[in-house]
């Protein structure tokens, strides 16, 4: 048996416990209240980090939420392998839809259920914990390892993109392993291959200065009906987006991405099934599972406007409000994308509006990794030599920012390893992760850094 994985299992309570302090703190970022709660979160991640062996660590500022950053290098001659991560976590609300508390972890069944257990406080703390196995027992890590644990993914990671620019130098790496994920299971090993890119706007109408009494009706124009004219025109009945020039750059399904897409459709259905998913609705010359992983979206998240409150007011609304993302396709541009979509909405709002449009913070550009990357060759191994099992491939709807970030400020390829599955209600009430996965994926990340030297910098 590998001394580092009887560390590991020597310290199991140790770390399950480290867990449970990690998922207690509530670090939302997209609320100011909760500002302090995210520092709070760079701070235990700093301390986490020291804990395991590594010394160099720093708590870096940012426009928004600060980064924590973090290195070892062992010797110049070695590859060097970064670590993302993000400590920040969604909103929990609607609290009461909750079985325990979200920010009070509770374990039952070999799942631990808080927010944040699956995206991804579980993830950040598991590669932490397989570089402490690796230093406490080698004294000394097989590749030289920087850590970027960010606390505004779930806000888009407006400041990142920023962040990494400025320090290239101190980021450069060999290859970055995202966190943000998973691999699937002893059962089923996965490697995901590509996310969307993603492009947000918010639009404002309006057609007076104050709302009126409903009596003007016939006179005066309604926001909210103006407002509903131009989202119905972005899409047609069937789903296509009537945006001109939206689809320009979006790169073709293949045949080989086709035939890993279609054998990711049972899994996808069952998600489905589980959240009560009526039917699917999209463009009907793809499957649901080619619009949801390789084709571009337009999505109107929310609208406002008028009285909302219980009872009747009787009143025309003077403005009214959307937000609008898009997650985009490979080659697709989230910038170029954005001025289509307001070119389009400026063109076809009512004369009776005026409008407004404007940049919700946070945009990525679609990521994907070839299969025959050595990265994912070397990870592919090491899964089926361990579980015995066919890995399959995977694709994800989903984005994950830094990707798109380091590929285009550093020139680096980044692999998703960790523990997430797709039914583990991320974002949604009563998050969960499975304890067995945090547990065996520490060994897997301490297997992979184990093989990177003999494939990295060839």
């Amino acid at each position: 048996m590998s001394h580092w994985k009887s560390y590991l299992e020597e310290h199991r309570e140790t770390f399950l416990h480290d867990l449970v302090q990690f998922l207690s703190i509530p670090s939302v970022s997209t609320s100011p209240e909760h500002g302090e709660d995210v520092r709070r979160a760079a701070q235990w991640t700093a301390d986490r980090i020291r804990r395991a062996g590594i010394s160099d660590v720093r708590i870096m500022e940012t426009k928004g939420h600060p980064v924590v950053y973090a290195e070892r290098i062992e010797s110049p001659d070695k590859p060097t392998v970064l670590i993302y991560g993000h400590f920040d976590v969604q909103p929990a609300e609607p609290l009461e839809l909750w079985m325990h508390p979200p920010f009070h972890p509770h374990i039952e069944d070999g799942k631990i259920y808080a927010r944040a257990a699956s995206d991804m406080k579980g993830n950040v703390l598991l590669s932490i914990v397989a570089c402490e196995a690796l230093l406490q027992t080698r004294g000394m890590l097989p590749v030289n390892i920087k850590f970027l644990i960010e606390g505004e993914e779930e806000i888009g990671s407006p400041s990142l993109g920023g962040f990494i620019q400025q320090n290239r130098q101190l980021l450069a790496c060999d290859l970055t392993i995202s966190a943000d994920g998973g691999i699937g299971t002893r059962e089923q090993p996965q490697i995901g291959l590509s996310n969307r890119g993603l492009a947000g706007l918010q639009v404002r109408v309006k057609t007076a200065d104050v709302d009126l009494h409903s009596g003007a009706g016939g006179y005066a124009p309604n926001a909210l009906h103006g407002l509903i004219s131009i989202l119905e025109s972005l899409r047609d009945e069937e789903g296509r987006i009537q945006v001109d020039g939206f689809y320009e750059d979006v790169k073709s399904i293949s045949d080989a991405e086709r035939d890993v897409i279609a054998k990711m459709t049972p899994a996808f259905d069952a998600v489905m099934r589980q959240a009560g998913v009526k039917t699917s609705f999209g463009e009907p010359e793809y499957t649901p599972v080619e619009r949801s992983v390789a084709r571009p979206t337009l999505e109107i998240n929310g609208m406002w406007g008028g009285f909302q409150g219980q009872g009747v007011k009787t009143v025309i609304p003077h403005e009214a409000f959307a937000k609008i993302t898009c997650r985009l396709a490979a080659n697709q541009d989230p910038e170029k994308i954005r001025e289509l979509v307001k070119a389009h909405i400026y063109r076809v709002a009512p004369d009776y509006v005026d409008v407004f449009v404007e940049d919700l913070p946070g945009s990525a550009y679609p990521y994907q990794l070839p299969a025959e990357h050595t990265s994912v060759v070397t990870l592919q191994r090491i899964l089926e030599q361990t579980t015995g099992k066919h890995v399959k491939f995977e694709r994800s709807g989903g984005t994950v920012p830094v990707m798109g970030m380091l590929r285009q400020t550093l020139g680096v390829e980044t692999i998703t390893v960790g523990a997430s599955q797709k039914d583990e209600r991320a974002h949604a009430p009563n998050e969960f992760l499975r304890l067995e996965n945090f547990y065996w994926l520490q060994e897997v990340v301490c297997m992979y850094l184990e093989e990177l030297p003999g494939v990295l910098r060839q």
